[in-house]
């Protein structure tokens, strides 16, 4: 069923990377810059996307983006929360649209700013597209998407020249809350393939279900990560057979991150011989 919405909610940072008392840049004409927050970590953040939070007079943030992250956003700045949430009250697209366009034509920098990278399931285009179409300069600013950070964490090579010949990310929720109904499950069903699924911890079970279906083995590797890089990270490493159970015990507070494939045994591994590394230091 449809995402109820809801109305932007605005927000007064108490802390700015620029004291409150120090003038902002003078105003050009009004413009929008999409700004990729990266996981959640604000020492991930890139230094131009650093600049554009402390130059921004206006930020529509989502509701996924650290506080940490929002610290950094200038103390003048006018922020608003336009959270945007699987399953949950969420602004509609639409508004977030209509709020950019009347900032930008009042002459105002606007930031929109974006949990993990915003050309990867961050809706971009659209956004993109209705600003373009008003006439109003938009420039992206990457950030580090979420598969990216998990693999990282994990330290899983997504393109382990011995074990995976390509990476796949796919999106786990449509916008009716279930899988999409227009996957390729038997090109997604190759455990030479690092398949990377955003926002799947409701729909595992299904997710299980096609890849097997499609002739995916239950044996073949596979990891969760919530929250990565965040203080609340959690981990689950085992196999396509016991992948649902491990997401539930993870918890749905957080959007997750699945991956499949033959390359995630690495993060298995790794966590072994570190367990094993701590044994014996206790043991010592």
């Amino acid at each position: 069923m449809p995402t109820p919405s809801r109305k932007p909610v605005e927000v007064r940072l108490i802390a700015g990377g620029i004291p409150a008392g120090q003038e902002m840049p003078a105003r050009g004409p009004g413009s929008v810059t999409l700004v990729g927050a990266g996981p959640g970590d604000a020492e991930l953040l890139t230094i131009k996307a650093l600049k554009a939070l402390q130059a921004a007079e206006v930020v529509l943030f989502d509701d996924l983006v650290a506080q940490e992250v929002l610290d950094l956003v200038h103390a003048q700045a006018r922020c608003l929360a336009v959270g945007k949430r699987g399953g949950r009250e969420s602004c509609a697209q639409g508004d977030i649209n209509d709020l950019m366009v009347r900032f930008a034509k009042a002459g105002k920098r606007v930031v929109r700013l974006k949990c993990g990278d915003p050309m990867i399931f961050g809706r971009a285009g659209e956004e993109i597209a209705r600003l373009q179409a008003e006439g109003i300069a938009v420039e992206v600013i990457p950030g580090i998407t979420s598969a990216s950070a998990m693999a990282a964490a994990c330290k899983v090579s997504l393109t382990h020249r011995d074990h995976a010949q390509s990476v796949r990310f796919v999106t786990g929720h449509s916008r009716h809350g279930t899988l999409p109904d227009n996957l390729d499950w038997q090109g997604l069903a190759d455990a030479r393939t690092s398949l990377v699924i955003y926002m799947g911890g409701r729909t595992a079970g299904d997710l299980v279900a096609k890849l097997t279906a499609a002739g995916l083995s239950l044996a073949t590797p596979a990891i969760a990560v919530r929250a990565v890089t965040r203080p609340d990270e959690k981990r689950w490493h085992g196999t396509l057979a016991d992948l649902a159970q491990g997401v539930a015990g993870l918890g749905l507070e957080h959007p997750l991150l699945i991956g499949i494939g033959n390359a995630f045994a690495a993060a298995q591994a790794i966590d072994l011989a570190c367990f094993e590394a701590a044994l014996q230091a206790s043991s010592a």
